[in-house]
């Protein structure tokens, strides 16, 4: 008798210590979305701010209705041959208890769906940085629809889903290496291969209209990562998330500089957004090593995407595709690296006892990593592709060249960033002439 109560004494309970930890992560995630909203927002043209923050905006409303009707059974049901889930109690979330535990796990279901929704939320929204300027509101909107059904929703289940085909390989991606920011950096590679480049591209100058607005979303991206990559160990129990914090800060902060020291030497400046750039593309790479790697690992991880990022966003040019804001350069770019580092920098003291190349441990993880990255690369590009593709076809992907040039915001959504109307125009300036106004009037004349 004794070792039965013993045994049922064992069996998982809800801790509300970890039940509310997570519902603040889930909230710091949800920040993202309108902090990458303002990173984006401030990186384009005044024309097309609107569009911008609302092509993010409008992935809240989406992603939301698709995840609680089937989003959540795809991703996180019961396996369905290595590529799909399926559950029907998680349909509509209609046969989920308020207090039924996620398996293994001590938070509700409920609380788990929700956290994970703010993942499906962000990665579409990442895509949209790439189609600055020119796609139809009304054809993004759908393109989410379908890219997360068709792409994110299974993606998730391969990599974090009980029975996906990396999940049992066992690729490590702790928040989303793969899972967000390779799929979406493919992702957008793929669209704009099939829309082509903005009017202009190589020729006009297209600089951020408002580095404070760049900084502010970055600052909001770096804080609410937090949540994305500490909350991804689903507890705070056995300091897994602790370790993930702490990189995360770690490898963010090593990027930043790396990037700043690369363009010092390459372009002569330290620039405001490549302060901002580099940290992000350090939060990328990290996403997915953070819980394997020590913190000097985070150091190498974060100072390696740093300069790589920095040297691919140039790639643009060189290959001619019109990435609007470096989605593949940062995004891409570090998912692959921050993945791929995992096989070299693997301490063995984290999420598991898994050691890289570097710790002694060869390179079968290596191997694992790269399947796990080229196959989510390879999938989400073309899968993509022939999505924008077929919407193209249809109802058409970009406005009109006409459009384009006179402003998306105004053409898309009938308003303006910024009136300047209250600004003081020139009548209320000569309602009352002054002897100084005079006097500056005729200096301005001679």
């Amino acid at each position: 008798m004794a070792p039965a109560i013993t045994l049922a004494a064992e069996a998982p309970k809800l801790s509300a210590a970890n039940t509310g930890f997570m519902l603040i992560c889930s909230a710091l995630v949800l920040i993202m979305t309108p902090g990458l909203a303002f990173f984006y927002g401030g990186m384009v043209r005044v024309k097309s701010t609107l569009n911008m923050l609302m092509m993010s905006f409008i992935s809240m409303g989406i992603v939301t209705i698709l995840w609680v009707l089937y989003g959540f059974s795809v991703a996180f049901g019961t396996d369905k041959g290595s590529l799909v889930g399926w559950t029907s109690d998680f349909v509509g979330f209609s046969g989920i208890g308020k207090m039924e535990l996620w398996d293994g796990y001590t938070i509700p279901i409920y609380v788990f769906a929700v956290f994970q929704l703010m993942f499906a939320i962000i990665t579409p929204a990442l895509i949209s940085g790439a189609l600055a300027d020119r796609v139809k509101f009304t054809a993004w909107s759908l393109f989410i629809a379908l890219w997360a059904t068709v792409v994110y929703f299974p993606v998730a289940h391969w990599v974090w889903g009980t029975g996906g085909w990396a999940f049992d390989l066992g690729v490590i991606d702790f928040a989303g290496g793969t899972a967000v920011h390779i799929n979406a950096g493919a992702a957008a590679l793929g669209v704009i291969l099939v829309i082509g480049k903005r009017v202009g591209f190589k020729k006009d100058p297209m600089r951020p209209h408002s580095l404070p607005l760049v900084m502010l979303g970055c600052g909001l991206l770096w804080f609410g990562w937090f949540g994305f990559n500490a909350g991804s160990w689903l507890g705070n129990d056995d300091g897994v998330g602790a370790l993930m914090f702490v990189n995360t800060q770690v490898a963010t902060a090593a990027a930043m500089l790396a990037w700043l020291a690369y363009e010092k030497i390459r372009h002569g400046a330290f620039t405001t957004l490549g302060a901002a750039s580099g940290a992000v593309a350090g939060l990328v790479a990290i996403t997915p090593s953070g819980g394997a790697v020590s913190p000097l690992g985070a150091i190498a991880v974060g100072a390696i995407a740093g300069v790589l990022c920095a040297m691919a966003v140039g790639l643009k040019y060189r290959f001619n595709y019109d990435d609007s804001l470096d989605v593949v350069g940062v995004h891409l770019v570090g998912g692959v690296v921050g993945s791929l580092l995992i096989g070299f920098f693997a301490s063995g003291g984290g999420q598991s006892d898994v050691k890289g190349l570097f710790y002694g441990g060869g390179l079968d993880q290596f191997w694992k990593q790269c399947a796990g990255v080229f196959a989510v690369l390879g999938y989400s590009l073309v899968a993509s592709a022939i999505l924008a593709f077929l919407i193209d076809k249809t109802i058409g992907m970009r406005v009109t060249e006409d459009e384009e040039i006179a402003g998306i915001d105004q053409a898309e959504h009938a308003e303006t960033a910024y009136d300047f109307s209250g600004a003081g125009g020139g009548a209320a300036r000569t309602a009352v002439p002054t002897p100084v106004a005079d006097a500056q009037t005729k200096k301005v004349d001679a």
